[in-house]
């Protein structure tokens, strides 16, 4: 730590009713409470699945493969997931490597990839199928308030999506 003097005085008053420094006050970013609260739901999913030998990436490629019912490709999966390659990938081949997941090259198209659940993978929905409820049951918000701020995400998420550029 240096012995630099810091001078603890507040701004002059003018600047604390400029209506555009406000903006900047902490309890009015909506990125902040964003990550916060996500941080604090994705640690509760952590609680549920850790014992049953998941993470949280697994149990959201697993929960997009039952709703498919069937095989996706890779970038169905990305784009089902929002997640880059980068980040899929080795996610999908650690699900592999668990028994989880196979992988396979489209014989018509070498650039297409599918991912298909194994036994194994599908015999995780079972164990699984009561990890959301009991995290909505761990909320402070009621069911209706809940699928509202979901609704209102996923509209921003969508259409933020649709100025995003797509990765290949």
């Amino acid at each position: 730590m240096s012995d630099v003097s810091i001078d603890t005085t507040a701004p002059p008053a003018a600047d604390a009713l400029d209506p555009r420094f406000r903006e900047l006050f902490v309890d009015r970013q909506l990125c902040l409470a964003l990550q916060v609260a996500s941080s604090h739901v994705t640690r509760i999913y952590r609680g549920l699945l850790e014992p049953l030998g998941l993470t949280y990436p697994q149990y959201l490629v697993l929960i997009a493969l039952w709703e498919a019912e069937g095989p996706l490709t890779m970038r169905d999966l990305r784009r089902t997931l929002s997640m880059d390659t980068g980040t899929l990938t080795p996610l999908v081949k650690r699900m592999e490597a668990a028994g989880l997941a196979v992988r396979a090259r489209d014989t018509a198209d070498e650039r297409l990839v599918w991912v298909k659940l194994t036994q194994a993978g599908w015999d995780l929905r079972d164990k699984v199928a009561d990890v959301r409820c009991e995290v909505v049951r761990r909320l402070p918000m009621s069911d209706e308030d809940i699928a509202d701020l979901r609704a209102k995400l996923q509209v921003m998420n969508a259409a933020l999506q649709a100025q995003a550029p797509e990765e290949t």
